[in-house]
């Protein structure tokens, strides 16, 4: 990985614009409930490789445990800070699985000719010993339906009736808000961090409109739209604002996605998926381009249990 001030996080993800291009996933299988896929979904047939630290592999983490599929699907955290070599296990958390020492390994276990960065989720399959999906938002898909006869069906985060405007809004969001702070942080040009700059935070101020008058992205039931842009806006004021350069306004300036980031914060189980410590250590330590000291900063001081007051919204 260079560490050169003139290159992109990972040089191949770099247009000739100077416009970071996310490399697309690789393995797109899928876990079904009947099996049909070849994959069937039974209990303790697979395993989740995560690091809380990423953004994209929170939104897994989030949905498994609020399917209560944490006996139905084990999980290993890797190490939050990656080096030229990856993604890495640790002493205090080793690979239980396979003993892999790098993530790596897995991917080249289920394709030896693989060349492309190691990412997180990874749905490993302990029968076939390969990687089943690294696409989080196909994982979050599986957790959220696939599992319904070990974990909690009552919990359906993509229900049929609103899948058009989930997709929608996921599509923008994604585009301009989960990957927008990562194409202003890694644009090597000017020109594609203010268009990355300004599409994203157009977008903050378009949501916090829309939240004014609905508790969540869709009414007053959450769905899988509302944590993919909160697995975003959680690390945004400790990370993004400063180490991206996504400076114009903090999520904490803003009337009504700040309550609403509080209100997803305090749902139970989702404050344990939340590690400042990882995501801090994680971004300042791992892009020298951008942080060659890699001094990871004490603040901000955030106060995500203060009262969201967003009970009656849109009611």
């Amino acid at each position: 990985m260079s560490t050169s001030g003139s290159t992109a996080q990972f040089p191949r993800e770099s247009d000739r614009r100077g416009a970071f291009v996310r490399q697309q996933s690789t393995f797109r299988d899928w876990v079904t409930a009947d099996g049909s896929s070849g994959y069937p979904a039974v209990p303790g047939r697979y395993h989740l490789y995560v690091s809380l630290a990423c953004p994209w592999a929170s939104r897994a983490v989030i949905v498994r445990q609020l399917k209560r599929l944490e006996d139905v699907i084990s999980i290993t955290v890797v190490d939050p800070v990656r080096d030229e070599r990856g993604w890495r296990f640790t002493t205090e958390e080793p690979d239980p699985i396979n003993g892999f020492a790098f993530l790596s390994e897995a991917y080249l276990a289920s394709d030896p000719d693989f060349q492309g960065r190691v990412t997180v989720p990874v749905l490993w399959d302990t029968e076939t010993r390969r990687i089943v999906n690294n696409e989080s938002a196909d994982i979050v898909r599986m957790l959220n339906s696939a599992f319904d006869a070990y974990g909690d069906p009552s919990i359906d985060l993509y229900p049929a009736a609103d899948r058009g405007e989930i997709d929608a809004l996921n599509a923008r969001v994604y585009d301009t808000v989960n990957n927008g702070v990562y194409k202003a942080g890694f644009a090597t040009r000017q020109a594609a961090y203010e268009e990355a700059f300004d599409e994203l935070f157009a977008s903050l101020d378009w949501l916090d409109e829309r939240l004014a008058t609905r508790r969540y992205l869709l009414g007053d039931a959450i769905t899988e739209a509302d944590w993919r842009l909160f697995v975003t806006l959680v690390r945004f004021d400790a990370v993004y604002v400063g180490h991206f350069k996504c400076n114009l306004r903090r999520i904490a300036d803003y009337e009504h996605l700040s309550g609403y980031l509080r209100d997803l914060f305090q749902q139970p189980g989702i404050a344990a998926t939340v590690d400042f410590d990882q995501i801090k250590r994680h971004y300042y330590g791992t892009h020298p381009q951008l942080n060659p000291t890699r001094i990871v900063p004490r603040g901000p001081a955030l106060d995500l249990d203060r009262p969201h007051g967003r009970e009656h919204v849109g009611a």
